[in-house]
């Protein structure tokens, strides 16, 4: 029965995953082959997929949504959290996206683990351990080989998807270490929902949701259907279930299969040319996340453990 448990979280964890990363794949088609514009999209999808999260958690999980906002001290970092966090993360996401592709742009988010122990290193003022060392280098590695291909003279990703890449890691660090004290008192769920909501209503003050440029088809349709249903409330509804059945450790390891599923998508569905660099730096931030999900508890960098996974990012 036990055994069953785990099969069950570890299927659910992988769909979700793999849903956040062919939602990147269905972004780059909307931008390069649709003409969609980015702030449309980012703000379609906080603002539709932060109100049905809240109407999961008011409907299925029979909380109270407005509780959050009762608490003074929750409602600073709530909005921070809204304005900031998911603005910046969702944001510059999509722009490395756009100027490059789902690919390189999901792999470079997947630096903000590195980011945060390294905040935890400097904060600390304490010598990193083997483990540590062993990730900012494996991530160092992989992300030179990702934006040379292996080649010092040249870039093998555009200096604004590089820009924005390393941007959304850091975007990530900031989305992962700040809701830390929300997470003490509220829901994730909760949580993300507000924040995408905060996030799409502020967004909407930049670019309405009524404007709007692109090519509307039914493939277009489907990709923004995958987009904010399959790739944002789907994917999450999966990764949280997960939990229920793994250890949060399994879970975000598992939840590595999201780079790879964009970057074998973009190469199959949109033809984006990988090659042997790209790939082998692809597998060193990989097991980046790998070596810092697995590091002990008693290791100071498990204080850095994100509290919302990189997936949910997505």
């Amino acid at each position: 029965m036990v055994f069953e448990s785990r099969k069950k979280g570890i299927l659910l964890v992988i769909i979700g995953s793999m849903l956040w990363g062919i939602s990147g794949t269905a972004a780059q088609y909307l931008f390069q082959q649709k003409g969609f514009s980015q702030e449309w999209l980012v703000e379609t999808r906080l603002l539709v997929s932060g109100i049905v999260l809240l109407l999961y958690v008011l409907l299925k999980e029979k909380q109270d949504i407005w509780k959050v906002w009762k608490d003074k001290q929750s409602l600073l970092n709530l909005l921070l959290f809204g304005i900031v966090g998911m603005i910046g993360v969702q944001y510059t996401y999509f722009a490395a996206v756009l100027h490059g592709n789902a690919a390189t742009a999901t792999i470079l988010q997947y630096l903000s683990p590195v980011i945060v122990t390294c905040y935890f290193v400097i904060r600390t003022k304490k010598i990193p351990n083997v483990r540590e060392i062993s990730a900012i280098l494996l991530a160092l590695f992989g992300t030179f080989f990702i934006i040379t291909g292996g080649n010092l003279h040249s870039l093998s990703i555009s200096k604004l998807a590089l820009f924005w890449g390393i941007s959304s890691a850091f975007a990530a660090a900031f989305y992962t270490l700040q809701p830390r004290a929300l997470l003490a008192k509220w829901s994730s769920t909760l949580l993300v929902g507000w924040g995408m909501t905060i996030g799409g209503i502020v967004f909407a003050f930049v670019h309405p949701p009524w404007v709007f440029t692109g090519q509307w088809s039914v493939n277009s349709m489907f990709a923004v259907v995958i987009v904010v249903l399959f790739g944002t409330i789907i994917a999450f509804y999966c990764y949280l279930e997960s939990l229920k059945y793994i250890q949060p450790t399994e879970a975000s390891i598992l939840s590595s299969v999201e780079p790879l599923s964009a970057a074998a998508l973009s190469v199959l569905c949109l033809h984006v040319p990988l090659g042997v660099s790209q790939w082998l730096g692809t597998a060193c931030i990989i097991c980046t996340v790998v070596i810092l999900s697995y590091t002990k508890k008693n290791e100071r960098v498990s204080s850095s453990q994100p509290v919302i996974s990189s997936g949910e990012i997505q």
